[in-house]
């Protein structure tokens, strides 16, 4: 009886080796697609879609694009040319080099968050968590359309403008978030300050023109096979109003142009979201989403910390208490 356990217990141990994405495999068979500006993103395959290539992230295990404009071909196809050829070239050292410096050169711009762990160059939205008793940054998607690494500053933006007197719910598909937070302080990070793009379902204004504390994070109510983030209205003599469970927090200016959004008392279990107000124009409807509980899975999408020197504190350049739930 013990030897078939034993051979059950190999057999399953296999099986999830099998099935469980290996990342250092997938660094091992990943190609590069360079980009004029001398940066390249590590893919497994990519392909034409009209004006912009379609590749498979080996970083992040999801598709992401970029205008075709914006890669460089030649230097592409030789490096890819020399990495069938088993062969390393003179080029191909001294673009790995230069590389690896400009790369560093952007860390350093980035604050660090934990020990070996900073905010990416790009951007975006990240909460900041902890897992097995260490530090990890997830990235956070605006639910209806995730935003690539590529193009994290570019926030889908739609205000709600209901008619007039009528109240208008905010609504996100499905009864939990993709990414599960395991801490119940997670401080969350954020850097959007860049006009949105021409094809942003938007209000008129952009990113630079909107208050740097204009984040809220708002606790959803789960409700059959959706969540409610909030609500908009518009009284009959046209005053915009917002309604939303927001989760009291403090709000913080750090260096680089990021905002650090920290809850001032443990987050209950539960789902979230990082809400965008936009003045005038009402509510974001495209939302960050995250669901905290300490009990879910690994988050395959975390960014882990490198063994690198001990990090310097986020330059703090203004502070400002949030409201609590209105």
């Amino acid at each position: 009886m013990m030897a078939r356990v034993s051979h059950l217990t190999a057999f399953l141990v296999l099986l999830a080796a099998a099935i469980i994405p290996q990342p250092c495999a997938a660094q091992g068979q990943a190609r590069r697609l360079i980009l004029k500006d001398g940066s390249y993103q590590l893919a497994t395959k990519w392909e034409t879609k009209g004006d912009r290539i379609r590749y498979f992230s080996a970083e992040r295990y999801e598709w992401e694009d970029v205008p075709n404009e914006l890669v460089d071909w030649v230097a592409t196809n030789q490096y890819e040319k020399d990495r069938v050829a088993g062969k390393t070239s003179p080029a191909a050292v001294a673009l790995d080099k230069e590389l690896e410096a400009e790369r560093r050169q952007e860390e350093l711009k980035s604050p660090h968050v934990a020990a070996g762990l900073r905010l990416p160059s790009e951007g975006g939205v990240y909460a900041l968590d902890t897992y097995l008793g260490r530090p990890q940054l997830l990235p956070l998607n605006q639910s209806a359309g995730a935003i690539n690494r590529n193009t994290a500053h570019n926030a889908l933006r739609a205000a709600v403008n209901p008619v007039s007197g009528a109240r208008h719910t905010i609504e996100v598909p499905g009864t939990s978030a993709k990414v599960q937070v395991h801490a119940a302080l997670p401080a969350i990070y954020i850097n959007l300050d860049s006009p949105t793009g021409p094809d942003d379902d938007a209000p008129p204004s952009t990113s630079a023109q909107l208050p740097w504390d204009r984040f809220r994070i708002v606790r959803a109510q789960v409700k059959g096979d959706k969540r409610i983030v909030g609500a908009t209205k518009i009284a009959v003599y046209g005053k915009v109003s917002q309604e939303q469970d927001s989760v009291p927090a403090s709000a913080e200016q750090l260096s680089e142009g990021w905002i650090k959004l920290t809850p001032k008392s443990p987050l209950e279990p539960g789902e979230y979201a990082i809400a965008e107000m936009l003045g005038k124009q009402g509510m974001n409807s495209y939302v960050w989403e995250f669901g905290v509980h300490a009990d879910a899975p690994a988050n395959l999408a975390a960014i882990n910390p490198e063994n690198s020197d001990k990090p310097s504190q986020p330059v703090e350049l203004q502070k400002q208490e949030q409201p609590g739930p209105h």
